[in-house]
């Protein structure tokens, strides 16, 4: 068992793993330097929550799957 449960759907894992996605390839065609980097960075960790199927700030906020808990 994971130490962590799915707080998000599918539908919000695919938004999150395209938007992410994009703003990763985003930041490397508009953006120089280190902002690049770091936006690049940040894109990359938001597809990374939709993959993996858990958010941190939501479980944060108790919201989870059914909506607020």
């Amino acid at each position: 068992m994971a130490f962590y449960r799915k707080n998000i759907g599918g539908l919000h894992q695919a938004v999150r793993i395209a938007l992410g996605a994009a703003a990763a390839v985003a930041a490397f065609v508009y953006l120089t330097g280190s902002a690049a980097w770091l936006v690049a960075l940040g894109g990359a960790g938001f597809a990374l929550t939709g993959l993996v199927g858990y958010c941190p700030m939501c479980a944060m906020a108790g919201i989870g799957r059914g909506g607020l808990s």
